[in-house]
């Protein structure tokens, strides 16, 4: 057993399958990816990491009842990310900001994971080729996934507080296999929320500028060849050491630190297209 703890979800016990995912390289990397990208270069508080996303995903499923299973899938649902997760969609000028789905599998197949998961009775393919409607359900649902990066995304972000995220939680049920809400004011309350996030965290223009900014940056290192693409399959940390040891490098992102052109960049520059998001949950 390995014991987590949350800020949303408290303490909980996993069973081992799970403390032995975590020691994979693949899920160890996730620690050293943000969440929300560059914009930790601008504004430190939202600093917060890929893996806390995955683990909280994994402690919800467990809280209503999702199976070990599906539990799994919820830690998993991630390791394809890039380093700064979705910059490597505006590098790539994905307007769907999918990437990450679409190398899943590779990722998924040529790392440890497997193994792990034989020496605990499953196989990748329940993996690749399950329905896990807890996890995963297109917009506008509600689903864990979508629950906990607005829960724990908007906390960080400064629009919701911690305290009003877990009343929040008391309110969540599950519906036909499905998240649900059981209050109806609190079914707004979780709509307006997710719109205040989208349209007050990821669309801010500082935030676009910084995510845009070292998207704009990685994608020129690519060019000419000073990055390559599996580079971008390395932590935060590690690609912006390698970044740093170009001097082009180096004054970019102390650029992006001293929101040099920022004004001009929002105006002009390649600002990235946000995926559009509404919300509505479920009342029950």
């Amino acid at each position: 057993m390995i014991q987590v703890n949350d800020f949303l979800y408290g303490k909980m016990e996993l069973p081992a399958v799970f403390e032995n995912l975590l020691k994979t390289d693949a899920l160890k990397r996730l620690a050293g990816v943000h969440q929300s990208g560059a914009i930790f270069l601008v504004n430190p508080d939202i600093c917060h990491s890929r893996l806390e996303h995955a683990i909280g995903v994994t402690m919800l499923i467990r809280l209503l009842g999702g199976s070990e299973l599906e539990q799994i899938a919820g830690l998993l649902h991630d390791i394809s990310h890039t380093a700064f997760s979705h910059v490597g969609d505006y590098v790539f000028g994905n307007t769907d900001e999918d990437s990450h789905e679409k190398v899943f599998a590779e990722i998924l197949c040529k790392s440890e994971i497997p193994d792990v998961l034989l020496r605990h009775g499953y196989d990748v393919n329940q993996i690749l080729y399950g329905t896990f409607d807890i996890l995963e359900q297109p917009l506008p649902a509600l689903c864990a996934d979508r629950l906990d990066y607005t829960l724990r995304d908007g906390t960080h972000g400064g629009i919701i507080s911690r305290q009003r995220a877990r009343e929040f939680l008391n309110a969540v049920v599950l519906k036909d296999g499905k998240i649900a809400v059981n209050n109806e004011a609190e079914v707004t309350w979780i709509n307006e929320t997710f719109e205040k996030l989208n349209n007050e965290v990821f669309k801010l223009p500082l935030h676009l500028y910084a995510n845009g900014k070292m998207a704009e940056l990685i994608k020129r290192f690519l060019d000419k060849g000073l990055l390559t693409e599996s580079d971008l399959f390395k932590t935060d940390t590690l690609l912006l050491n390698k970044i740093r040891t170009n001097y082009e490098g180096y004054e970019a992102i102390k650029s992006i630190k001293q929101l040099r052109g920022f004004a001009e960049f929002i105006r002009h520059g390649a600002v990235p297209q946000i995926k559009t998001r509404t919300l509505s949950a479920l009342l029950v």
